[in-house]
């Protein structure tokens, strides 16, 4: 079989960041990268799903909310994959610093958190979302255009 684009990437130089994975026509997947694979302590289950529903939240609310295709996280827990149309990838880098910041600073109850509206609605911690936000926000603050390549 052939070997997918994700697994040419070498796991064991990648840093925590943000980069550009694959463009496939107008669709971007960006790897916002919270972890060093392999070396680092990858993040926990409920604190992903937190991330995930804020995330999502916010940027679906912003002015980008048409452009966004898809946010969610990496099987291994060292990072997410968050697909775009049509975004700059300056507007990517400022949406997604805003969108840490957002996470950090949140308050209240995490939306989409009912039986109704989440799968697994029990899993959640707010503190651990927002440690991921606060740390990541340490590495990708002053992002460049310039860093996005792997």
């Amino acid at each position: 079989m052939k070997k997918i684009a994700s697994f040419e990437v070498d796991h064991t130089v990648l840093k925590r960041g943000i980069y550009t994975s694959r463009v496939d026509g107008d669709i971007t997947t960006y790897d916002l990268r919270t972890c060093r694979p392999n070396v680092e302590e990858v993040m926990s289950n409920a604190a992903i799903h937190t991330v995930e529903h804020l995330f999502a939240t916010y940027v679906r609310n912003s002015e980008f909310s048409n452009e966004i295709i898809y946010f969610g996280p990496m099987g291994c827990r060292t990072g997410f994959y968050f697909l775009v149309r049509n975004i700059s990838p300056e507007n990517v880098i400022k949406l997604t610093v805003d969108t840490m910041k957002f996470i950090a600073d949140f308050e209240g109850d995490i939306p989409g958190v009912s039986a109704k509206e989440c799968g697994n609605y029990r899993e959640h911690d707010l503190i651990g979302a927002k440690e991921i936000a606060v740390d990541y926000l340490g590495y990708i603050k002053d992002y460049t255009v310039e860093q996005l390549k792997y």
